[in-house]
C-alpha cells in the first residue's frame, strides 16, 4: 500500500508532538450549560492550539490539546444523525461499558472519582509544557478562553508530570513503545518497525487492512479527527513493594520478579535482551531499548508471556497470521504521571494518591484500546493461560497468579492483588482544527 501523506496543518498537535524529556502538564474537564458559550470557547481556543505542522522544539514548546465527549458535542447542538455515526464506544461512554473493561468492586463507576465518567464531563484540555512558567502562562491563555462565558464551567483539574527519569510511580522508565504513524514525520521508539498506517490514528485515511475505516459525518467534522480513551489510575506503589518483598528471598531476586511482571527492568532494559540482570546504559539507549522481538523466547523463559509489556504488545511471538493482526491493535499512549512519588524503600502505604493518566489515542476503539484492555490484559486465553490477568495493570482481586517459565521448574506467583485501581474515565473526541471552526460556527438552528 502506498503511503498517504497527512493533512498535518488540520490535525491538533498533541497527536505527533514530541515531548520533552521532562514536562508538567494539567488536564482540565469543563461543563457547557450554554450551547452559545460553548461555541464561543471554541472559538476562543482555536489561536491556542496549534497543527501537527507547527514548529516544536521538546524542549522549548508548550501545547494545548482539546476533546470533547459526545455529551459535550450534544451540548454544542451537532445534530443528532450527526452523533449517531460516531463509535458505539463513544457515544455509550466509559462507565457504561466498565464491566466489560473490567473495571469491577474498587474500580467500578459508582467508587470513581467525580465527575469522570459522567454525564457533566463536555470538555477536556490537556496543557503541556517543559517547566511550570509556560505550563502556567499556557494555562492562563486556556483560562482566558473560557472565563467570562456564563455557561461554561470548570469542574475538574489534575495537575501531572514527567520526571527526567521518564519513570512511573513503579519505578519502571516510561514511554518507550510508541509506534510510529505513517506521514507524521515522528519516528517511533522501535527502529525495527516500520511505521503503522495513518488511517489506524487518524479518521480519513486508509489503516493497516487498507481500507478507510468509518468516520463521523459530516466529513468536516470526522475527518483529521481522532478517539481518546482517558483513564485516570490509581497506583498502589506501597502493596507492590510489599508483594515482591514477601515472594523474593533477597533484594536481587525482588528487582528480578518485578522485571518479570513488567517486562523490562526498571531502567527500560527488556529483559528479552538482558535477562539476568538490570542493563542501564541499554535502557537509557533510544535505538536499543526498544529494538527486539519474541520469536527467540515463545517460551518466555527470557521474558514471560504474561509480563505486562509482553501483553500490550505480543510483537511477534504469535503465530504469522496474528503477527499481521497485532499492528491493528497498536495504538498512541500520551499519558503521563500524577501525585508525589512514594520514596524509594518506603513499604507503607502514605495515603497520597498517585498514579498514572493513560490517554490512548486512535481511530478504532474497539479493536485497539478495548480489545488490548480486555482481550490482552484482563485475559490470557491468547497466551495459553486464560486463568491469568495481566500482573500489574490487569483486574485482580487477591486469587490470580502469574506463571514465570524457568528450568527445571516454573515458578508460579499467588494470590495477585490490585496494584492499579481505576479512578475513573471516559471516551473523548479529538477533532481536527477545520472541524473546530466548524463547531465555532454551526448555525444554532441545528439544535
Amino acid at each position: 500500500m502506498a503511503s498517504t501523506a497527512l493533512e498535518l496543518d488540520d490535525i491538533q498537535s498533541g497527536m505527533f508532538h514530541q515531548r520533552p524529556a521532562s514536562y508538567v502538564g494539567t488536564y482540565l474537564l469543563l461543563h457547557i450549560d450554554n450551547r452559545q458559550a460553548g461555541r464561543k470557547l471554541v472559538e476562543r481556543l482555536l489561536p491556542v492550539i496549534q497543527s501537527a505542522r507547527s514548529p516544536s522544539d521538546p524542549a522549548q514548546n508548550a501545547w494545548v490539546s482539546v476533546a470533547f465527549t459526545y455529551q459535550g458535542l450534544k451540548a454544542l447542538g451537532v445534530p443528532q444523525d450527526s452523533l449517531n455515526s460516531f463509535a458505539p464506544e463513544f457515544r455509550q461512554g466509559m462507565a457504561a461499558r466498565a464491566a466489560e473493561l473490567g473495571d469491577a468492586g474498587e474500580s467500578s463507576p459508582e467508587n470513581w472519582e467525580k465527575p469522570l465518567g459522567s454525564p457533566e464531563a463536555h470538555v477536556a484540555l490537556s496543557v503541556l509544557a517543559p517547566d511550570a512558567t509556560r505550563l502556567e502562562s499556557l494555562v492562563e491563555r486556556a483560562r482566558r478562553a473560557h472565563e467570562q462565558l456564563a455557561g461554561v464551567e470548570v469542574i475538574w483539574r489534575q495537575d501531572c508530570y514527567q520526571l527526567p527519569t521518564g519513570r512511573t510511580s513503579f519505578g519502571f522508565k516510561d514511554g518507550i513503545g510508541q509506534p510510529a504513524v505513517e506521514g507524521s514525520g515522528v519516528p517511533g521508539s522501535n527502529p525495527g518497525e516500520r511505521p503503522i498506517k495513518a488511517g489506524e490514528f487518524i479518521l480519513g485515511y486508509p489503516d493497516e487492512t487498507g481500507s478507510t475505516g468509518p468516520m463521523p459525518t459530516p466529513e468536516i467534522l470526522g475527518r483529521n479527527g481522532t478517539y481518546l480513551a482517558f483513564r485516570k489510575l490509581h497506583t498502589r506503589v506501597a502493596a507492590y513493594r510489599q508483594y515482591l518483598r514477601a515472594k523474593a528471598a533477597s533484594r536481587e531476586e525482588e528487582a528480578l520478579l518485578g522485571a518479570k511482571m513488567v517486562g523490562r527492568w526498571q531502567s527500560g532494559a527488556p529483559l528479552t535482551l538482558s535477562p539476568g540482570q538490570d542493563d542501564a546504559d541499554l535502557g537509557a539507549d533510544p535505538g536499543r531499548n526498544n529494538r527486539f522481538g519474541y520469536t527467540d523466547d515463545l517460551r518466555g523463559f527470557k521474558c514471560p508471556a504474561g509480563a505486562h509489556a509482553r501483553r500490550a504488545n505480543p510483537r511477534d511471538a504469535l503465530d504469522h497470521e496474528m503477527s499481521v493482526d497485532v499492528r491493528l491493535h497498536r495504538m498512541l499512549r500520551l499519558g503521563t504521571s500524577y501525585g508525589p512519588m512514594l520514596p524509594e524503600g518506603v513499604f507503607e502505604d502514605d495515603g497520597a494518591d498517585r498514579g498514572i493518566i493513560f490517554v490512548f489515542a486512535g481511530a478504532h476503539p474497539k479493536r485497539q484500546f478495548e480489545f488490548v484492555k480486555t482481550q490482552w490484559l484482563n485475559d490470557g486465553i491468547f497466551i495459553g493461560a486464560p486463568a491469568e490477568k495481566d500482573p500489574l495493570a490487569g483486574a485482580n482481586d487477591g486469587t490470580g497468579t502469574f506463571t514465570i517459565p524457568q528450568r527445571p521448574i516454573r515458578r508460579r506467583l499467588q494470590s495477585l492483588p490490585p496494584f492499579v485501581i481505576t479512578r475513573g474515565g471516559e471516551y473523548f473526541f479529538a477533532p481536527g482544527l477545520r472541524a473546530l471552526r466548524w463547531l465555532a460556527e454551526m448555525d444554532i438552528q441545528n439544535g
